[in-house]
């Protein structure tokens, strides 16, 4: 389980989360949703161990991950561009952080073919909403 308890994240004056509290339980299919600005990237930044949060926990599995050094943690993070490594095909991208962990290549290549039919599915998915939803507009804008 991922807990946030009371985390508070500030840039200097500007508080960018007050006050975060959110469970995630174990197996649970998780998204932040919202516009810009409202502390998505940040939250996971945290998580990760990219930042240290001005006050509060993060707490995984009851252990809190706040003071431990990113490499001990278990998490990665893709950001929006998808550019981190252009050179490398998307089985590499999303295996580079299990090989640098030395995840044996049975298991890499379990855990990056899941992955990706996860992805695969959300983006069909996602792309059949968004036909629905043009279909929807055509359908009233007529």
């Amino acid at each position: 389980m991922i807990e946030f308890k009371n985390v508070e994240i500030r840039y200097g004056d500007f508080v960018a989360i007050e006050c975060l509290n959110l469970n995630i339980e174990d197996g649970e299919f998780f998204t932040f949703l919202g516009p810009s600005g409202c502390g998505k990237t940040t939250s996971l930044r945290a998580l990760v161990g990219f930042l240290t949060p001005t006050k509060g926990e993060i707490m995984v599995d009851g252990k809190n991950v706040v003071p431990m050094a990113v490499v001990r943690r278990v998490f990665g993070m893709v950001f929006q561009s998808y550019a981190l490594f252009p050179t490398m095909t998307v089985y590499e991208n999303i295996a580079f952080g299990l090989k640098v962990k030395k995840t044996p290549k049975d298991q890499i290549e379990k855990n990056v073919l899941s992955e990706s039919l996860l992805h695969l599915l959300l983006w069909l998915i996602f792309r059949q909403m968004r036909i629905n939803l043009i279909n929807v507009r055509s359908t009233y804008a007529s």
